[in-house]
């Protein structure tokens, strides 16, 4: 995230009343953020091709070998689908991915024609994700950098509780709200930060270098974008909402975006920069 003069904000009182007008600026950002993504399509339908993966360690062991029992598998937020199709890769006989980004949709329709995967992608809001597949997913999946743009959060648990086939699981996978309260020093010792942990949602252009970095756009001139580190406790709360059966909640020093690169090796286990939750619909 840019924080020169006049590249953050706080979202005013109507954008905040509806979270639809927050995923419509987002939507526009992240359309013109996937020219970073379409960098790496020759090298990701390689890794699929060969039945490779996308999906951390983490994750990976999370989702365990899907094959057999994993008729489908719906990826909430999918962006490029990458991750989508590296469900498959575990085993799902049929993957379906769900993003707002209709750029970032062609380029997981290009990656579908380019591996003959059984995939299919869905435009729209994840809050929007069409009843028709109410009760017919085995796995969902949320992965990372997912949660910092939602702006309703029950919403969204109210989704995945609707999505999923009896005893079928939900797996997310997400950066840690906490390691915001960080930084590192010049000699890669962490620090604290003036970082609000409950400070809500801020508006913002541009993007952090380790994340989406420049774009061909300059960053004054890009989409608002909102984006809002919910707590580990409203991350849970919501999810035990929609009346979801949690089976493991787990905390990780797992830098996913590489976003603490500097930090010593032997600093690297004392701070929660990742997390985990499993769980199931009840029934």
């Amino acid at each position: 995230m840019d924080d020169e003069p006049g590249l953050l904000r706080p979202p005013s009182p109507t954008e905040l009343a509806d979270p639809r007008v927050m995923h419509g600026a987002n939507r526009v950002a992240w359309d013109q953020a996937a020219e970073r993504y379409e960098g790496w399509f020759d090298e990701a339908a390689a890794l699929i091709r060969r039945g490779g993966t996308n999906l951390f360690g983490i994750e990976v062991e999370l989702i365990g070998d899907l094959r057999g029992h994993c008729r489908r598998a719906i990826h909430l937020q999918c962006a490029g689908g990458r991750d989508t199709l590296s469900l498959w890769n575990q085993g799902a006989s049929e993957v379906i991915g769900v993003d707002f980004s209709p750029r970032m949709l062609d380029l997981a329709r290009r990656l579908t024609e380019a591996t003959g995967a059984p995939a299919s992608w869905i435009l729209a809001d994840v809050l929007d994700t069409p009843h028709d597949l109410d009760g017919t997913a085995d796995l969902v999946y949320t992965g990372r950098g997912s949660l910092l743009w939602l702006a309703d959060l029950d919403a969204w648990a109210a989704v995945i509780a609707r999505l999923l086939a009896p005893a079928g699981r939900f797996v997310l996978f997400e950066g840690h709200p906490a390691e915001w309260l960080f930084d590192v020093d010049d000699d890669g010792r962490w620090i604290a930060t003036d970082y609000d942990y409950f400070g809500g949602a801020e508006a913002s252009k541009g993007w952090a270098p380790e994340y989406i970095d420049r774009l061909s756009i300059p960053d004054g001139e890009q989409a608002w974008k909102f984006a809002r580190a919910w707590t580990l406790g409203e991350v849970i709360t919501a999810l035990l909402r929609a009346d979801l059966q949690l089976e493991a909640v787990a905390e990780h020093p797992v830098d996913w975006w590489g976003g603490h690169a500097d930090v010593r090796p032997d600093q690297r286990h004392r701070i929660p920069l990742s997390f985990s939750i499993v769980g199931r619909r009840r029934g």
